[in-house]
């Protein structure tokens, strides 16, 4: 569904993607993972189509991305393609705009519905994501920071995309809140079939989102395989040091100060 061959993002002459090449299979899912600064997140953004690679390319369903600012024709139909939803939900949605006249505009956007199909098309996404009337009514404000992510997977939902990325989705939310979405998710791509990108820093929740996992360090690929595979028997020192950072049952913040002190 989803390919990259030899990306690369260049800043003025500091890289930070450098040769990354990988495939996403149609209802696939698929976690890029490392630390802030490996270029997970840039990886994303080209894929997304909000940067340009400075070399390498990208393929959708096996077309290859035509490269420069594309029309207002060929971007709709790429966010028929890709869609993502990003770590702060709030900034992301209009602060003045009601949670349901926001999935509308995105459903009429990609698909021409009359206006009760199209009333009928948002109070399914909003059943999807587990979102009733009461919240369709309201602003973002009025939610809680699990429901306004909610609202921008439904959003971006609404374009019916083949693949949707996820930069950092969970990373602002409770713990609690956090398995409710990776399971939202999970039922996402089952009833769908659309493939997931997973862009985390936490390895915890790779385990229960993906089926292969993708470790970049400083710009580049380190390791790249089935996640049991790359999170059990961890070849690089760099993702066996990420692996052992993963906090331990019962390991506390007070626990962790008072090794530190040690």
């Amino acid at each position: 569904m989803l390919e990259t061959r030899n990306l690369r993002k260049q800043f003025g002459d500091f890289v930070a993607v450098d040769d990354v090449t990988f495939s996403l299979p149609e209802q696939g899912s698929l976690a890029i993972v490392g630390e802030s600064g490996s270029g997970k997140t840039t990886t994303a953004r080209m894929i997304a189509g909000l940067e340009t690679p400075s070399g390498g390319h990208v393929l959708v369903a096996g077309e290859r991305r035509r490269a420069g600012r594309p029309r207002s024709r060929e971007r709709r139909a790429r966010g028929r393609q890709i869609q993502m939803v990003f770590q702060d939900p709030y900034s992301s949605l209009d602060r003045r705009q009601r949670v349901g006249d926001a999935v509308a505009e995105a459903a009429a956007l990609h698909r021409h519905l009359p206006a009760e199909r199209l009333r009928a098309r948002v109070a399914e996404l909003l059943d999807m994501v587990g979102l009733d009337d009461r919240q369709a009514r309201s602003l973002p404000r009025a939610l809680s920071g699990g429901q306004r992510q909610r609202v921008a997977i439904a959003r971006a939902l609404a374009a019916e995309p083949r693949v949707l990325i996820l930069d950092e989705a969970i990373a602002a939310l409770d713990v609690s809140i956090q398995a409710q979405i990776l399971a939202l998710l999970t039922r996402i791509r089952a009833d769908t079939g659309t493939a997931l990108l997973f862009i985390t820093h936490d390895l915890g929740a790779v385990r229960h989102i993906s089926d292969d996992v993708l470790v970049m360090q400083a710009g580049r690929v380190v390791e790249h395989g089935p996640v049991a595979t790359v999170l059990g028997r961890p070849q690089d020192p760099y993702t066996q040091r990420l692996i052992a950072s993963i906090p331990k049952p019962g390991w506390t913040p007070r626990r962790r100060a008072d090794r530190a002190l040690d």
